[in-house]
């Protein structure tokens, strides 16, 4: 999922403390349902349907598709006669929206028609006024194959204005023929024996809640001082040099090359490594949970042909050769009777289609707690030591 070599900040604004300060602010004031006025929300246009011709851009993570001349694009350009252009180039939420916010806030959507984003980031965007509405007449394939548990998210009730991608989970994937075999905790991570040797998240709300597990702070209650104290920690970790880097995506190719034994990571990030000897373990202490949602943003051109793609990857059938590819939890119902016959692995793979034994000990992704002073406190207080 979430191949990219940039920088663990974003690039092209005045500074990385400067540009994250800026972009905190907005996001926090977003998460307090303050969005300055912006017509986010209920004020938010409709994104218009039609038939969908000429251009589409989309931006997603890598890796996140099936790629090549029968892949789920060229299949999606031969079906409707359209060209599309789609990039990778999502590394890190928030690398992501620090490159969009400033034609976001201007009603520009940078060119795109849709693209992926995690489902906190999408709803604050939306709270912001950066993404349109979805008419739901116009994604009737969508909510016909919809999985049950996913036609409604806590964080955006009714669907207004995100579509399930794919899901998965955070842990710990280990090159299983070097020492990192032994690692099977978030507390293995900090061994001294895996000194330099080790990647984690630059999401915070990946990283962070995985180590307050480890410190033995309540999931479902964690406070403004587990945060700190866990922030505190890594700080610690970091400067004394038990973690390598904080990457995006690229931790992938930090265990593709051998430089780590061990990194924080995405559970369907197999192919993107590229090794044998590597396996996703969940940490004994517990995992995190994500999904990450389409979202069509203000000023999107071709707002016809996005809900063609919505569509059209809610088929089962092409879903399934998702699925098969990217190895993320579905979102369509339907999938694993297909893969059953073209893929019996993948169908049986439990990060595909995970059992609840899988999932008991795991929680969603969560924000800070507190005012919008304290968040954006927390949240600068991790990109400090992110940053350096």
């Amino acid at each position: 999922m979430r191949n990219s070599s940039e920088q663990s900040h974003v690039r092209g604004w005045p500074g990385p403390l400067v540009a994250v300060a800026i972009l905190v602010a907005a996001l926090t004031l977003a998460a307090c349902g303050d969005n300055g006025g912006s017509g986010g929300g209920s004020e938010a246009p409709v994104a218009k349907g039609g038939k969908p011709t000429g251009e589409v851009t989309i931006s997603n993570w890598p890796g996140y598709i099936d790629p090549g001349a029968n892949g789920t694009v060229a299949e999606f350009e031969k079906a409707y006669g359209l060209d599309v252009k789609y990039i990778e180039d999502i590394n890190d939420n928030l690398q992501f929206f620090g490159k969009l916010q400033p034609l976001l806030a201007s009603g520009n959507s940078g060119g795109r028609s849709l693209f992926v984003v995690t489902d906190w980031l999408a709803k604050q965007m939306f709270d912001l006024g950066y993404l349109e509405r979805l008419n739901h007449a116009d994604l009737k394939t969508v909510f016909n194959n919809i999985s049950p548990q996913l036609r409604n998210d806590p964080a955006d009730p009714g669907r207004q204005f995100s579509i399930p991608w794919q899901g998965g989970l955070t842990g710990i994937w280990v090159i299983t023929s070097s020492e990192g075999n032994q690692i099977h905790s978030m507390r293995d991570l900090f061994d001294p024996k895996y000194k330099g040797k080790v990647d984690l998240l630059t999401e915070m709300r990946d990283t962070v809640p995985l180590v307050m597990q480890m410190q033995g702070a309540d999931p479902k209650n964690f406070t403004k001082a587990d945060w700190e104290k866990a922030i505190d920690f890594l700080k610690k970790e970091t400067d004394n040099g038990q973690i390598r880097r904080y990457t995006g995506n690229e931790y992938t190719e930090d265990l593709t090359s051998g430089n780590i034994v061990a990194a924080l990571g995405w559970s369907g990030d197999a192919s993107l490594i590229g090794r044998k000897d590597v396996e996703w373990r969940s940490p004994t202490e517990g995992c995190d949970t994500f999904f990450d949602q389409m979202v069509i943003p203000v000023g999107a051109p071709n707002t016809a042909a996005a809900y063609a793609f919505m569509n059209f990857a809610y088929r089962p059938e092409v879903q399934a050769d998702i699925a098969d590819f990217v190895n993320y939890v579905t979102p369509v119902a339907g999938v694993k009777p297909i893969l059953e016959k073209k893929d019996p692995a993948v169908a049986n793979n439990p990060l595909v289609f995970p059992p609840p034994s899988l999932l008991a000990p795991c929680s969603a992704d969560p924000n800070p707690p507190g005012s919008a002073e304290d968040q954006q406190a927390i949240t600068e207080k991790f990109q400090d030591l992110i940053t350096g």
